[in-house]
């Protein structure tokens, strides 16, 4: 089930607001693997911020944009229709496809970005996205995804007290609050609530995310016959360390 800050247009409306282009370093650091790759596979794309900003820098190959939330995908139309976008996921495919076909491979770069890759929230689904990864991908490709590092303890930062405010749709003011709700082993479940100039309400999104360590991620790659080729605990490249706040993983079919 998506999330409801990805599932409602009022709130996907948001999103490019609130995580702007370089408003992180991740976004040069993709954007630099996406122009060198001739067909680039974006999964849980979201609005296709990195999708379209490759094509507007002059990416001439294929480039996919997957997410489950069409009202995010709906952003992403609305300012580029030379990118594919498609509403689905990995393992059954474009949604209300006849009979659910999966994606075609041939992809050399598949990339996750945004943190992603802690939708997964169980070792079912994530053996199943991992082996869809496989599948899609040539045999020289590259899958690049981050994943929080729970050494950094992230989630401690989710509170009312760091209110994050915006200039939204229509020039109006926007305010974004995470709370945390729970810590139960690697998952760690916490509500965003939305206020907008001129809404009755706030609107509140509640989330589950997943928090593996490095060796459990390695473990996983490799049971999906993928190889950790480098991994990074920052956007620099810096090594990771057990206190690092990225897991930053690049991985090649085995």
């Amino acid at each position: 089930m998506v999330d409801r800050h990805f599932s409602e247009p009022d709130l996907a409306e948001l999103y490019d607001y609130f995580s702007f282009w370089r408003c992180s370093p991740q976004d040069d650091f993709y954007l630099d693997l996406v122009m060198d790759a001739r067909a680039v596979l974006d999964v849980g794309c979201g609005t296709g911020k990195l999708q379209r900003v490759a094509r507007e820098r002059g990416h001439t190959g294929r480039l996919v944009g997957l997410d489950p939330a069409d009202a995010m995908l709906e952003v992403a139309r609305r300012d580029r229709d030379d990118i594919e976008w498609i509403t689905g996921d990995l393992v059954s495919g474009p949604h209300g496809a006849e009979g659910d076909a999966p994606l075609t491979g041939g992809f050399d770069l598949v990339v996750m970005s945004g943190h992603a890759f802690q939708v997964f929230t169980t070792d079912e689904e994530l053996r199943a996205n991992l082996a869809a990864v496989r599948r899609v991908l040539t045999d020289d490709g590259r899958f690049v995804f981050e994943t929080r590092n729970p050494g950094a303890r992230g989630w401690e930062a989710w509170s009312p007290e760091r209110v994050r405010t915006v200039e939204g749709p229509g020039g109006r003011g926007a305010t974004c609050v995470h709370r945390l709700n729970a810590v139960e082993g690697d998952l760690v479940t916490f509500t965003s609530d939305y206020v907008v100039e001129g809404w009755s309400r706030p609107r509140s999104s509640r989330s589950t995310l997943r928090f593996l360590d490095a060796a459990a991620l390695n473990g996983f790659l490799e049971e999906a016959g993928l190889r950790v080729s480098a991994q990074y605990g920052y956007w620099d490249r810096s090594p990771l360390t057990a206190a690092s706040e990225e897991i930053i993983t690049f991985a090649r079919p085995a």
